[in-house]
C-alpha cells in the first residue's frame, strides 16, 4: 500500500502542491485572526459546584477581580511636596480609559453630622485647600483616628500606603487591557521618575494582563527561535539549503494550520495553548529527518531518484504515521479531561500533529521530485564517524555486556522510585514566574504590609429575601474578628466595617465608637447617602449586600499561600463558621478567583495524571496492533517507562513539585520518545526476513540502518525543548529541561536496552515472520 502510495504522490504531484498551498492560504487567512485568551477559570468545568457558585457571585456581586493595587514605603509620604505629587498621580490616574474610580488616602472622606444633626454627611479629609505642612498634619490627624482605613490603605508599622484603582470590568476581558494597564504604569513611571520613590503594582487585573503579555511576546520569540535552531540543526545535519527550506515550510505550514484550527474551533491563544506552534515546530523536523535520511539512505544504494522517492514513502510512511499517531495522543489525551483549558491545548495539538503527517506525505515527496538529485557532499552525514563510532559501542553492550546493562537500568530505577516518593504537589498562582520577576518581588511586598492581593469572597446566604439584620451583622463581625487572627489573611471587609464607620460619625468621631451600632435605624440615612454620593465610602459599601437583601459579602484578601496551605486554612474558616452560623438559618460560601485557583489547579493536576495513563493505554494498544506481539508490546515499552520514571525521580529529588505545568512534562514526553521505539522495531521487523529471522544479525543491521538517524532525530528534539529553557515562566523552562531529559533516557534505553530485551525475546522463542505494512520490493523495480 505505501509503496503504491508513494507512486501516487509522485504521478499527481503537481494538482497535490496546488491544493496544499490553496488550503494553506485559506488557513492562513482564519490564522491571522487569533486572539488571546483573558479568561481566568477556565481550568475548572462549568458543571463543578466551585465554578457554579463563583458566576453566582459574580452575577450577584459584579466580580472581584477588577481592582488594581499600586503601593509605596515613605517616610515622607505626608510632606507637602510628597502628599501633593502623589494626589497628583491619582488625578492623571483617573484620566486613564477605563480607570472607573480610585480609593486612595488624598481622596478618603470621613463622616460628620449634619448641621441639624439629623443625618451623616461623608466629607472628603484632604481637600484641594490644603497649602501648607500644618494644614496637611490637621488632615492626617482626622485621617488616622479613622481605623477604618487602618491596614485598607495603608499600614503604620511599615509606613506602607496603598491605592486601590477599580477598572473597568468589560476592558480588562478584552485586548483593551494591555492598554490600560500600559497607561496606568506609565503615570506610574512619571511618578517615579519626579519623585525619587518606588511603587509596587499587583492585583489580579494587572498579574494577569502582564503574564498574557509575556505569553504572547514568549509564543513569538520561541517560534521565531525553534525556527532558526532547526534550521541550523538541519544545515549541519545535511549540509543541503533545499532540505533546510523544505522542512522549515513543512513546519511553517503546520504552525499556520495549528493557529487557523485554534481560531475554526473558536479557541483562544492561552498559556497552553501558546506552546503549541513551537510544538509543532519540534515534532515537524523528525519527520522531515525520517523521510530525509531513508531518501538519501536509498538513493545513496541504488542511484536512482524516483526509485528512492518510492522506497522513501514505502518504508519510512508506516514509520512516520505511527509516530505522529503517537505523538498526537501523547497530546490528544488532555482532551480527554473535564479542564476547559486541557481541552483545547489536547484538541488542537493532537488533530494537527496528524495534518502535519499528511502535510509532510504530500509535501516532501513532491518537492523533492523537482529538485536534483543529492549531491555526494549531502550525503556525507550518512558515514558520520563519531557517530558509527558510537553505534559500535552501542553494539558491543547490546551483545557483551547484557548484565551490566540489566544492572544499571535496575539501579537507576531504583534510585528514582526513591525520588518519586519524595514529590509532592503544590501550586502557586504566581508560581512560574522567577522569583526575581518584578511581579513576583512587587506581590512579596504587598504580602508583607497588607498580607497579600489575592481574593477571598465569603457570602453569608440568609435563606430568605430581605433577611439581613443587625444578628446577621453581628455574627459577621464575630467571624471577621476570627478571620483576622490569621496572619496570612488581610482585615475582613464588608458592610459591618461602614455600619461601625458611621457609628462612630454619630459619636462625633470617637475612634472608641468603632464598633456595631445597637440599631441599624440610626445609620439609615448614612447608607442613603452612601448610596448617592460618589465618595470612597460609597465605594466600600456598594456591592456588598445583594439587590434580594438575601446575600452580604465579606471580601477579604489574603497571601498566594499556595495550594498545599490554601485547603487548610478554607478548612479552618469553615468549621469555625459553622460554629458561628446557625445552619438552618444560614449558609456561608467560600469563593472568588483564590478559590476557582485552588480547584482549577487541582482539576489540571488530577487530569493531567489520567492523561498520563490514558497515553500510555492507547499507545499500548497501537503498538499491540503494530506488532500483534504481546512479548512485543512489553518489550517496546520498558524502554519508554524507565525514562519516566527516572524524569519523576530527578523531580522528587530536586524539589520540583508536581503542577498543572510539570505534570504536562509526562504525556508529551510519552507521545514523542515513543517514536524511536517505533522507528527502530519497525526497521527491525523489516530486517528480519533478510537475515533469516535471526535476531542478534538483525539487531546489528537495524542499530546500523536506524541509528544515526535516531540520533539526529532525538538531537533535534532535545534541542526543540531546551529552547523553552530560556522562558520567563518556571513552568514553560521545566517543561523543557524535564522533556529534554527523558528524550535524552529515552535515546538511550530504546538504542541500549531494547536489544538487549529483543535478544532475551529472540533466545526464548525463535522469531517468526511479522510483516509490518508491505515489504520492499526487489530494488530493480
Amino acid at each position: 500500500m505505501w509503496y503504491s502510495l508513494g507512486k501516487w504522490i509522485l504521478k499527481n504531484r503537481l494538482p497535490l502542491l496546488i491544493l496544499l498551498f490553496i488550503a494553506t492560504g485559506i488557513m492562513t487567512y482564519f490564522a491571522s485572526k487569533v486572539q488571546l485568551s483573558y479568561e481566568f477559570t477556565r481550568a475548572i468545568p462549568t458543571d463543578n459546584i466551585k465554578y457554579q457558585e463563583y458566576e453566582q457571585f459574580k452575577q450577584r456581586f459584579g466580580g472581584d477581580g477588577n481592582v488594581l493595587v499600586i503601593g509605596l514605603n515613605a517616610t515622607n509620604y505626608y510632606e507637602l511636596s510628597t502628599f501633593n505629587a502623589f494626589r497628583q498621580l491619582q488625578r492623571d490616574l483617573k484620566t486613564v480609559k477605563g480607570v472607573e474610580s480610585i480609593l486612595s488616602i488624598p481622596d478618603a472622606v470621613t463622616i460628620t453630622k449634619g448641621p441639624d444633626g439629623s443625618k451623616l454627611v461623608p466629607v472628603r479629609i484632604f481637600n484641594d485647600t490644603i497649602t501648607t505642612q500644618a494644614q496637611l498634619d490637621s488632615s492626617r490627624a482626622v485621617f488616622e483616628n479613622l481605623p477604618f482605613y487602618r491596614g485598607l490603605l495603608y499600614n503604620p508599622d511599615t509606613k506602607a500606603y496603598l491605592t486601590g484603582i477599580n477598572v473597568n470590568k468589560e476592558m480588562m476581558n478584552s485586548k483593551a487591557r494591555s492598554g490600560v494597564v500600559a497607561d496606568i504604569m506609565q503615570q506610574v513611571q512619571k511618578f517615579e521618575s519626579a519623585t525619587g520613590l518606588e511603587l509596587h503594582a499587583s492585583g489580579l487585573p494587572f498579574i494577569r494582563t502582564t503574564v498574557g503579555d509575556l505569553i504572547k511576546a514568549e509564543m513569538r520569540w520561541f517560534l521565531i527561535g525553534s525556527l532558526i535552531l532547526s534550521a541550523i540543526t538541519l544545515l549541519l545535519f545535511f549540509r543541503s539549503a533545499s532540505a533546510v527550506i523544505m522542512s522549515l515550510l513543512v513546519v511553517i505550514m503546520g504552525v499556520i494550520w495549528s493557529l487557523a484550527l485554534m481560531v475554526l474551533f473558536g479557541y483562544k491563544i492561552t498559556l497552553l495553548t501558546a506552546l503549541i506552534p513551537p510544538l509543532i515546530v519540534v515534532i515537524g523536523v523528525p519527520n522531515c529527518i525520517y523521510f530525509l535520511n531513508k531518501y538519501h539512505s536509498s538513493y545513496r544504494e541504488t542511484g536512482e531518484k524516483n526509485s528512492a522517492l518510492v522506497t522513501m514513502v514505502g518504508r519510512m510512511g508506516i514509520v512516520t504515521l505511527f509516530c505522529n499517531i503517537a505523538a498526537a495522543i501523547g497530546f490528544a489525551v488532555f482532551a480527554l479531561t473535564k479542564s476547559a483549558l486541557l481541552k483545547e491545548f489536547g484538541a488542537v495539538a493532537g488533530i494537527n500533529i496528524m495534518l502535519l503527517f499528511v502535510i509532510s506525505l504530500i509535501f516532501i515527496p513532491a518537492v523533492l521530485s523537482y529538485l536534483p538529485p543529492p549531491r555526494p557532499r549531502e550525503l556525507k552525514y550518512l558515514d558520520n564517524k563519531l557517530l558509527i563510532r558510537a553505534l559500535e559501542h552501542v553494539e558491543r553492550w547490546t551483545l557483551h555486556h547484557k548484565g551490566w546493562v540489566y544492572g544499571i537500568t535496575l539501579v537507576v530505577t531504583a534510585v528514582a522510585m526513591v525520588g518519586i516518593f519524595r514529590l509532592k504537589s503544590e501550586g502557586y498562582i504566581v508560581d512560574d514566574l522567577p522569583k526575581t520577576n518584578k511581579i513576583y518581588t512587587d506581590l512579596k511586598w504587598f504580602e508583607s504590609n497588607f498580607k497579600g492581593v489575592m481574593p477571598l469572597e465569603i457570602m453569608v446566604d440568609t435563606k430568605a429575601r430581605r433577611n439581613i439584620n443587625l444578628e446577621t451583622f453581628q455574627l459577621m463581625d464575630e467571624f471577621s474578628q476570627y478571620i483576622s487572627t490569621n496572619p496570612n489573611i488581610a482585615r475582613p471587609l464588608s458592610l459591618v466595617e461602614a455600619l461601625k464607620f458611621g457609628n462612630q460619625a454619630y459619636y462625633d468621631g470617637d475612634s472608641m465608637s468603632y464598633t456595631l451600632p445597637i440599631t441599624i435605624p440610626s445609620l439609615t440615612p448614612l447608607l442613603r447617602k452612601a448610596d448617592s454620593a460618589n465618595t470612597g465610602i460609597n465605594r466600600v459599601v456598594k456591592g456588598f449586600i445583594d439587590t434580594s437583601q438575601q446575600y452580604a459579602r465579606i471580601s477579604v484578601n489574603m497571601k498566594d499561600v499556595g495550594s498545599l496551605q490554601l485547603p487548610v486554612i478554607l478548612d479552618s474558616l469553615e468549621t469555625h463558621a459553622k460554629q458561628i452560623f446557625d445552619t438552618s438559618a444560614y449558609r456561608v460560601q467560600f469563593t472568588g478567583a483564590t478559590v476557582t485557583f485552588l480547584e482549577g489547579s487541582r482539576f489540571i493536576i488530577n487530569g493531567l495524571k489520567e492523561s498520563v495513563l490514558w497515553a500510555f493505554l492507547l499507545i499500548a494498544l497501537c503498538m499491540l496492533y503494530l506488532f500483534k506481539s504481546f512479548k512485543i508490546l512489553v518489550c517496546s515499552l520498558i524502554p519508554n517507562v524507565v525514562p519516566l520514571v527516572i524524569t519523576a525521580g530527578v523531580m522528587g529529588w530536586a524539589g520540583i513539585a508536581l503542577k498543572p505545568s510539570t505534570v504536562l512534562v509526562f504525556s508529551v514526553a510519552l507521545g514523542i520518545a515513543i517514536d524511536v521505539t517505533i522507528r527502530f522495531l519497525i526497521n527491525y521487523k523489516q530486517e528480519l526476513p533478510e537475515n533469516g529471522y535471526e535476531v542478534e544479525p538483525t539487531l546489528i543491521e537495524t542499530i546500523r540502518h536506524t541509528g544515526i538517524s535516531i540520533i539526529y532525530t532525538s538531537l533535534v528534539l532535545i534541542a526543540g525543548f531546551v529552547i523553552f529553557c530560556f522562558s520567563g515562566f518556571g513552568g514553560t523552562k521545566a517543561l523543557g529541561w524535564l522533556t529534554s531529559l527523558t528524550l535524552v533516557v529515552g535515546t538511550i534505553t530504546n538504542l541500549v536496552l531494547l536489544p538487549v530485551l529483543l535478544l532475551l525475546l529472540g533466545r526464548r522463542k525463535r522469531a517468526t515472520p511479522m510483516p509490518i505494512g508491505d515489504q520492499q520490493p526487489p530494488l530493480h523495480q
